[in-house]
């Protein structure tokens, strides 16, 4: 078994969307002052590796605490667009990828969506009730068509329309 990070690192002052809010990480207690450390966290949710709930683009959809824990993991696989995609898992892709595919993915019945789409693929994808996955790193370390496991839990944010996550695959030898 081998265990893949898929997230990125968070630092202040990070690379993020335009428009976005900027990242900022300070050190609020130090174990010389205070004998533990904490910090305080400024950030977007859509902050580096991350989920977007069906609200995030659709006003009158699920926000992150409505959708389900168990629509953030299960079997997935890296794919390319001139490949077959299987059924009913969670397709990634390191190419990028267009509002054209949105009638073969959706075809396909995945729980997610994730790597190199559009803004408007994953407009469309929320629309259809599946969650996407942005900013993922190091999906080329998984061999495309290979079956692994999925882990992207966010936080449980009330009303919230997306979270950064530690993303994870998890591939067997």
């Amino acid at each position: 078994m081998k265990v893949i990070d898929l997230s990125m690192s968070i630092y202040t002052n990070m690379e993020v969307f335009p428009g976005d809010p900027q990242v900022k990480i300070d050190v609020v207690h130090t174990y010389v002052k205070n004998t533990w450390e904490l910090r305080d966290i400024s950030m977007g949710s859509h902050t580096g590796t991350h989920v977007d709930a069906y609200s995030h683009m659709h006003e009158d959809k699920e926000t992150l605490d409505q959708i389900p824990i168990d629509r953030f993991f299960g079997k997935a696989q890296v794919v390319g667009l001139c490949e077959s995609w299987p059924k009913e898992m969670g397709l990634f892709f390191i190419e990028d990828v267009g509002i054209d595919e949105l009638n073969r993915i959706i075809d396909l019945n995945p729980g997610f969506v994730g790597g190199n789409i559009s803004e408007d693929l994953e407009r469309a994808l929320l629309g259809n009730d599946i969650i996407t996955y942005t900013g993922l790193v190091n999906l080329e370390l998984i061999p495309k068509g290979k079956t692994f496991m999925f882990y992207g839990l966010p936080l449980k944010i009330k009303d919230g329309d997306g979270s950064p996550v530690r993303a994870i695959g998890i591939v067997q030898d």
